[in-house]
């Protein structure tokens, strides 16, 4: 399909010869010859491109231009006039045009300002493209009650620009919940900086942070930027938070509460301008109490509280993730391997998953990798996450087994299971008969009986 450009003049023969010229150029060509009416082309027929002319009757170019705006941000407008100058040039860039030819029309200039805004429409297209692709990639799978509350918290916090605590187990997903926010915030198109907190030493803490210049100290043969200049303008993602020392945090409270920083060795200071996102998987309230953790940082960067849920928490999730991995899989690995079994998805549904979703994760790869059949039945799930494979039988059970008797057989579990609970309260008989429920003169009955 041919680009389709809309001429707007209110002069019969500018429409004439733009349309012949266009059209000669293999452009779809439309035409208006007032803003309303091409406000009515635009609703209906969605062109690529307009040029615009600014001075008409009824509703002006630059009014016409700003309706266009409203509804369709992304056509791109060029304005052309007889009477151009420097403030309405200004005017119509501010209002969202992409160039301002005047007239006499130059053609060459015309298909060279068109080319370039068709250009930049594809490229911001792309754009708009590759960041839905990184939002899928980044966002959190899943279609639980947990997962759509958080999903309906990061879809009001992301836009604006408060800070952010993400608490939860190790490998929930806080950096995805994290990345995502950054994805939807305003700050999208700026960076977004890690700092792994956990690993930062005391003494490298301000020039991994704050950078440092040349010949600051032993070792520095360059200018180093720290990773708060590198997030200036983007966002700063301080990722298990409850693992930096006294003496980080409280280097990093002063960056925050002042919003400036200085390089080692360096004069002056640099204003930044930052969002912050910090994570951490330890309860931080417990932390302070314990004297671990600042409290005045922890009330900075706890303004937007987002807790994400133990996969525990969200088993009605797991068929979507292990299709989800499955998938990531085929890919990396060119596996056949897209299909689990419903009996394999119940011993999954069955575990506590102390790991979260980085262990399915990584259980999911090893399964797509080592199963050799297309479609993954419940005996190739391995141990833990199957507590039938390779179990071997206990004596008890053996025995159990061999009683044909329904009535031996109850009489034969009560009494194993009685000296068993004795044995772990520690012959309390008093406690046994409270823990499985029945009268502590029911229990000494049962083991003179037992004797």
């Amino acid at each position: 399909m041919f680009p389709t450009i809309l001429v707007v003049d209110d002069e019969p023969s500018i429409l004439k010869s733009l349309s012949g010229v266009l059209t000669d150029e293999g452009f779809d060509v439309l035409t208006a010859s007032n803003g309303y009416e091409a406000l009515k082309v635009i609703d209906t027929s969605s062109p690529d491109l307009v040029l615009l002319d600014i001075w008409m009757q009824g509703i002006d170019g630059i009014e016409t231009l700003k309706e266009i705006k409203k509804g369709n941000p992304h056509t791109q407008v060029i304005m052309i006039t007889g009477h151009g100058t420097i403030e309405t040039a200004v005017q119509a860039t501010k209002s969202g045009a992409f160039d301002f030819i005047e007239k006499p029309l130059s053609i060459d200039k015309v298909i060279v300002s068109i080319n370039n805004a068709l250009n930049f429409r594809r490229l911001e297209e792309e754009n708009r493209y590759l960041k839905r692709k990184t939002l899928e990639k980044h966002s959190l799978s899943g279609s639980s009650a947990p997962i759509k509350a958080i999903t309906e918290q990061i879809a009001i916090a992301a836009p604006t620009d408060a800070w952010i605590m993400i608490t939860g187990e190790n490998g929930t997903g806080k950096e995805l919940v994290a990345r995502t926010i950054h994805q939807l915030s305003a700050r999208a198109e700026q960076p977004l900086i890690d700092v792994n907190c956990a690993a930062i030493l005391d003494d490298l803490v301000e020039s991994e942070l704050f950078g440092h210049e040349k010949g600051a100290f032993t070792g520095a043969t360059t200018k180093s930027r720290g990773k708060f200049e590198l997030a200036n303008k983007g966002t700063i993602f301080l990722d298990e938070v409850g693992d930096m020392s006294l003496v980080t945090q409280s280097k990093i409270l002063r960056v925050l509460q002042e919003q400036k920083i200085q390089r080692i060795g360096g004069s002056g200071t640099m204003e930044i301008d930052i969002r912050v996102i910090a994570a951490s998987n330890k309860d931080l309230e417990k932390e302070i109490e314990g004297g671990r953790f600042r409290e005045d940082l922890y009330f900075r960067l706890n303004v937007i509280p987002i807790a994400v849920p133990p996969l525990r928490e969200r088993y009605e999730d797991i068929p979507i993730l292990v299709e989800t991995f499955l998938e990531k899989c085929a890919k990396q690995y060119q596996s056949q391997k897209k299909i689990m079994a419903d009996s394999a998805l119940k011993l999954l549904s069955g575990y506590l998953w102390p790991g979260n979703v980085r262990e399915l994760k990584n259980l999911i790869e090893r399964l797509a990798i080592m199963v050799p059949e297309n479609v993954i039945e419940a005996s190739g799930i391995p141990a833990p996450y199957n507590p039938g494979a390779n179990k071997v039988m206990e004596p008890s059970e053996a025995h159990f087994l061999s009683i044909k008797n329904l009535k031996a057989a109850k009489k034969a579990f009560e009494k194993e299971f009685i000296q068993k609970m004795l044995v772990r309260n520690k012959n309390n008989v008093a406690k046994t008969a409270e823990i499985i429920g029945v009268d502590r003169s029911y229990l000494h009955k049962k083991l003179k009986n037992i004797k």
